[in-house]
């Protein structure tokens, strides 16, 4: 008997490795209550989470608000200091949300409901009548709740977990992937403003693996590969790569694609006018990187999860999604374009547009990613089959279409679901 299979816990029951090469997931997983209120203590509760980007907020008193691992929080540039700021969105008075937009600009956050008041940095400073508590009201002790917070090249973390390893130690592996997206844009990297936002029936993990999946491609997004043809596309050199486990639950789907990429691989929908300054982009790249590392920045294609939701599609444009489970089977997801600060307006428009119509909520590759993952959900409920079978590739080193990707973030929601408390 295997070491996986002598192990016990609610991990255990739901993903088993072996006999041979065998790796299945319980179909219970995605449906069971309990499971759900487990990941969010053991899962949500106990790793980095994505919160966002630091150009998002790029002047003092600029703020964002969003639910992470599904508590409310709020991130603001400090006015006094300028550090990144992220703060537990409750009053420390009775508990009401302070931050009530989504985006702004703001030097002070005041609650609704007693009108407590608080600066950027989250310093409480304004009591309204505030004699009436006499002497004993320690202002210094009552400023807004901070998350635990690390920041990785832009990149905003936040964990609820005061015993969990730093930031760089816990992206493992994926390090090296979001170097790449940041040094393929000379460090100057920029959330450009605007959002999609949407949501589907279906398990938040379902997503996990639709993300990094090659495998169904060629098969779910025929429609968008004929519309690559009808534009002009060539479309011979198919899509080839390799799946990595990156450490931690983290994992990547890399690979070749026929379609160009705004850092550096021109294709004649760029149009003849960016040719050029593709090229000098290119050779930027090869100056700064050397060839290998250009090579792999400009022409490879990265589909990236860091454990357990985010995931950046490396692609035809720079996607940053997010995902937050509400039940079982609901999901909301949000996502982001990534761009270079003062990249040229026809690459900008080609990114965004990429953006929107492979991977935005009403383009080639979203909706169909949704119904297959609602479909599957809706075949759970029949029943007569216990099991997901996640074995491609074992036998072999991975490729594109394989599900070693997906077997690493089992494996480490596994090893979460089991620990005890």
């Amino acid at each position: 008997m295997t070491e996986t299979a002598q192990a016990t816990g609610v991990g255990s029951e739901h993903v088993i490795e072996g006999p041979g090469l065998r790796f299945r997931v319980k179909r219970t997983a995605m449906t069971s209550e309990e499971v759900f209120r487990a990941e969010l203590a053991k899962v949500f509760g106990r790793t980095w989470l994505y919160l966002g980007h630091e150009s998002e907020i790029p002047n003092p008193g600029d703020f964002v608000r969003r639910p992470v691992g599904g508590r409310p929080l709020f991130m603001v540039r400090g006015a006094k200091t300028g550090a990144v700021n992220v703060f537990h969105n409750t009053c420390t008075h009775r508990g009401a949300v302070v931050c009530r937009v989504d985006k702004g600009t703001s030097k002070v956050f005041q609650c609704f409901y007693h009108a407590w008041t608080f600066d950027s940095e989250g310093r409480l400073v304004g009591v309204p009548g505030e004699d009436a508590y006499g002497d004993d009201l320690d202002r210094s002790a009552l400023g807004l709740g901070r998350a635990r917070t690390e920041s990785y090249r832009g990149f905003v973390f936040v964990t609820f977990d005061p015993d969990i390893e730093d930031l760089p130690t816990y992206l493992a592996g994926a390090r090296q992937y979001l170097d790449y997206v940041v040094d393929s844009m000379d460090g100057n990297v920029e959330v450009v403003p605007g959002t999609n936002e949407y949501g589907f029936d279906a398990n938040w993990k379902l997503l996990v693996e639709n993300s990094i999946d090659g495998y169904h491609a060629a098969s779910t997004h025929d429609t968008y590969f004929k519309y690559l043809v009808a534009l002009g596309t060539d479309l011979s050199i198919g899509v080839t790569g390799v799946t990595k486990d990156l450490g931690n639950g983290h994992a990547v789907l890399e690979y070749q694609a026929p379609w160009g990429r705004p850092v550096a691989l021109w294709e004649p929908l760029f149009g003849e006018d960016s040719k050029e300054e593709i090229a000098a982009l290119r050779a930027e790249l090869t100056d700064k990187h050397g060839e290998e590392k250009a090579l792999v920045m400009a022409e490879r294609n990265r589909n990236l999860l860091i454990y357990p939701n985010l995931i950046i599609n490396d692609i035809m444009a720079v996607t940053v999604r997010t995902f937050v489970p509400t039940a079982p089977d609901r999901v909301e997801v949000t996502a982001w374009e990534l761009a270079p600060q003062g990249e040229l307006p026809q690459l900008r428009q080609r990114r965004l547009d990429s953006f929107l119509t492979f991977l935005g909520p009403g383009g080639f590759a979203t909706p169909d990613d949704l119904e297959a993952l609602e479909s599957c959900q809706q075949g759970f409920a029949s029943g007569g089959v216990e099991w997901n079978d996640i074995s491609r590739g074992m036998g072999r080193d991975p490729q594109a279409t394989d599900e070693e990707q997906m077997r690493a973030f089992w494996r480490r929601w596994r090893v979460q679901l089991d620990a005890t408390d």
